[in-house]
């Protein structure tokens, strides 16, 4: 069987003779042929077959072969078009090869030239499909080396959040058994001072059970956030109503600063607990550092940006040393002994960047820290989510 057996080519030449002693040649070397007496109508009929293979006069009356070249080449850039020039016209015929054409073909026709030109445009063609094909294979090879790396870093995350989630409540168990043993000593020996030590180190590991389950929950709401239009002060507000009783109860002053702004569009219960975990952590950085109470200052100051808004919390507590501020956002690293979880900080960060925000930190050990939270507006993500 021939390999050019019915595959589809358009003859296009004003000339009816040519057309028709053309069309046989083609015939004969096995292809299905359509022919076309002018640039109009050969657009008609390439439109409705779509033949992969074009051979086309470059000098017709009206529109001319180049014309029809570019207007092919537009529309379907993998179809190949072989030029038929006269002797005279070899600059039209290079400059057809400018826009693309595969060959040119000289008059008379040579059937062997014309055989040679057609094998080549087969050819490239072939190489042209290959090349498709190889490129999408390549690309879905891509894709599935990429998901795979995705799913092993989920993992590798998994496990690491696994590890740090079961050392955390392995010290809280060793905690609670060392109390038990220290109570039931003193419950044995009658002895006030086993009792009341042994109760406080398991008051003290049942609080930080209550708070790591608590930190877990808010850490798993945190999945998605739900964006709407909200006074990014709102937040702010939020916080201190809830942290307001413990400044109080440590006499710690807090200072707002809170720029009056237009809504926009972010996860309001999301960045509230941002700004809990950082004002919490402020607090109790307060009451690391040995200082009178009246000392202990934190401060709160929102401000416009020209992509969303800006927090800034700033405390004058113990503060941290670098070695300290490269884990801070580790899985499960907390500095605050048997009182902290280590998930406070992570889960701040997870939401931060769910916003596609930044958080930003400078400390010093002895003098303070200060946070800084950027939030973009989300409008522009909302609208992709509804669409």
């Amino acid at each position: 069987m021939s390999t050019t057996e019915n595959i589809p080519i358009l003859l296009v030449d004003d000339e009816e003779g040519i057309r028709k002693v053309l069309g046989l040649t083609l015939s004969d070397m096995g292809y299905e042929v359509y022919t076309a007496g002018s640039c109009e109508s050969a657009l008609d009929i390439f439109r409705k077959k779509k033949p992969p293979f074009i051979l086309s006069d470059i000098k017709m009356p009206g529109s001319d072969g180049l014309t029809l070249l570019r207007t092919i080449k537009q529309e379907s850039p993998d179809t190949e078009v072989i030029m038929i020039t006269g002797h005279g016209d070899m600059n039209l015929a290079i400059k057809s090869l400018k826009f693309d054409a595969t060959d040119f073909i000289t008059k008379p026709i040579n059937d062997d030239a014309l055989e040679i030109a057609l094998r080549r445009a087969r050819e490239r063609r072939l190489m042209k499909e290959q090349l498709k094909q190889y490129t999408e294979n390549l690309e879905m090879l891509v894709k599935e080396k990429s998901a795979k790396l995705v799913r092993s870093e989920r993992m590798a995350a998994i496990g690491q959040t696994v590890t740090g989630l079961s050392h955390t409540i392995k010290n809280i168990a060793g905690g609670l058994k060392g109390g038990a043993f220290v109570l039931e000593k003193g419950i044995s020996t009658i002895n006030t001072k086993y009792l009341n030590d042994g109760w406080r180190m398991i008051s003290g590991n049942v609080n930080k059970i209550a708070r790591l389950s608590l930190d877990l929950l808010n850490y798993a709401k945190t999945a998605e956030i739900n964006l709407m239009l909200v006074d990014p002060n709102l937040p702010v507000k939020q916080a201190l109503e809830v942290l307001e009783p413990r400044l109080d109860s440590h006499h710690i002053t807090i200072q707002t600063v809170l720029e009056s702004m237009p809504a926009i569009c972010f996860d309001p219960d999301g960045i509230n607990i941002v700004l809990l975990t950082l004002v919490e952590n402020a607090i109790d950085a307060c009451l690391q550092k040995s200082v009178l109470p009246d000392k202990n200052k934190i401060s709160i100051t929102s401000v416009k940006t020209e992509t969303g808004v800006t927090y800034k919390v700033e405390d004058n507590g113990c503060g941290m040393n670098s070695d300290v501020l490269s884990k801070l956002f580790n899985s499960f690293f907390t500095t605050k002994g048997n009182q902290g979880t280590g998930i406070g900080l992570m889960m701040a960060k997870h939401i931060v960047d769910m916003h596609n925000g930044s958080l930003d930190i400078k400390s010093e050990a002895g003098i303070g820290t200060t946070f800084v939270v950027t939030i973009p507006d989300g409008e522009n993500k909302k609208q992709m989510q509804k669409a």
